[in-house]
């Protein structure tokens, strides 16, 4: 049989469409530097995320130049021999219907920051549940993250969360995420020994079934039974569910001192808390984590009913104790003097403390590159911090363990103790 020639031509469009060479990513604006945040601005944890986000800008505008063009201010930083614009945008994982964070708006989040080339830095999340959404996404890219929230400690450490984490977050086979305040692993044991010098012997937990609350009542239930708290039940709740009249009526059977809580305000700490005093426990204290540390759990459940008998623990410095501390006075009063108030909700100060971190990395990194500002950002040792020097360890957690008890007084939340984890 004889061989067929093909035109040339012919064989030149065969082999360009199985040979195509793939289109070049769009290339980022030159003398731009983008800086995101993801947090839930939509729903009850708007009041908290409001300070967050004051706090990322007042950090961005007081390290970065001024500069004022028809009548708009742009920020500037030096970076290695050249200067760039910074800009911030605020992004939203949560939605109106939901009230909450979702995986479909967290991922959207991501994939813009992502397929954006200017975004060298991803400010977030605020949940722990969204963070397992977005950092496998962006550890693909090396975009560098820091949360001012994420407490799960699965997402850094291994050996203490799930059997393959950290490592299923981490698809480039590098770390990409950082967080500025201590994990659950040390916020729950503090919560039981807490429980425990109140008086506490006989204690009751519920949870809400999700990453960061389920967790965080993991580690305060294993570390009860450790120091000798009776555990007198426990189970999850469906955070869907309007009250939780017949479940308060079965615990108040069992008479416990103390009910923890491992959830949010989002997922109905305050209305938890009200049924459980309308059950009649109204001498058995409630106890949760820095998810319900906010005003909104407050107004949920109502200033009457949780004076006195609401405590929460947060791993960090609650707002009323950071004017103990130089750096923390220093940041209240720029705090007031660009928002008229004083910071009010707990994390205000890690959204600043988030601000400086990625202004830092960026400069540390002396280039616009992904990759260089998050090898900077890892790197961070000895960050002259609001309430002190720390760094960055192995896992991209902070060196830093402040760990504070507060309680609920004359409508608000208040300092009432240190706390300290035994070894």
């Amino acid at each position: 049989m004889p061989i067929r020639v093909l035109p040339i031509l012919a064989i030149l469009a065969v082999v360009a469409a199985g040979f195509a060479m793939p289109k070049p990513p769009p290339s980022g604006k030159a003398d731009e530097i983008k800086i995101v945040s993801s947090l839930p601005r939509t729903g009850s944890a708007k009041g908290q995320t409001d300070t967050i986000v004051e706090g990322i800008r007042l950090a961005l505008e007081e390290i970065c130049e001024q500069e004022k063009v028809n009548d708009n201010t742009i920020l500037k930083l030096k970076v290695g021999d050249k200067k760039y614009v910074i800009t911030y945008s605020d992004l939203d994982d949560a939605t109106a219907a939901a009230g909450a964070w979702t995986a479909e708006q967290e991922t959207n989040n991501a994939n813009l920051a992502k397929d954006d080339l200017d975004v060298m830095v991803y400010i977030g999340t605020y949940n722990s549940g969204a963070a397992k959404i977005s950092m496998p996404i962006l550890n693909k890219v090396r975009l560098f993250m820091v949360s001012p929230a994420n407490t799960a400690p699965g997402l850094t450490k291994p050996f203490v969360g799930e059997r393959d984490e950290p490592k299923r977050y981490q698809p480039s086979g590098e770390r990409n995420f950082t967080r500025v305040v201590a994990a659950d692993d040390l916020q729950g044991p503090a919560g039981a020994e807490w429980a425990k010098a109140m008086g506490a012997t006989r204690v009751y937990i519920l949870d809400d079934n999700e990453v960061y609350g389920k967790g965080v009542a993991d580690f305060f239930e294993s570390h009860s039974r450790k120091i000798g708290l009776e555990i007198l039940g426990r189970e999850s709740i469906d955070a869907k569910a309007q009250e939780f009249s017949a479940m308060m009526t079965k615990i108040k059977r069992l008479d416990p001192q103390l009910v923890y809580f491992g959830g949010t305000t989002q997922s109905k700490g305050g209305q938890l808390l009200k049924d459980l005093v309308s059950a009649g426990m109204t001498n058995v204290k409630m106890m949760g984590p820095d998810g319900c540390f906010e005003q909104a759990f407050i107004d949920s459940a109502g200033a009457n009913i949780a004076e006195g008998r609401f405590f929460a623990t947060f791993c960090g410095l609650s707002p009323d104790k950071l004017g103990e501390t130089p750096g923390g006075q220093s940041f209240i009063n720029l705090y007031k003097r660009k928002f008229g108030k004083e910071p009010s909700e707990a994390y205000a100060l890690y959204g600043y403390e988030c601000g400086r971190v990625a202004l830092e990395a960026i400069q540390r990194a002396g280039v616009k590159d992904r990759a260089a500002i998050c090898k900077a950002g890892l790197a961070i040792k000895d960050f002259p911090g609001v309430t002190g020097k720390w760094s960055f360890d192995e896992n991209g957690d902070t060196t830093l363990r402040d760990l504070t008890g507060v309680v609920v007084r004359n409508g608000k939340f208040v300092f009432s103790k240190s706390l300290t984890v035994s070894q």
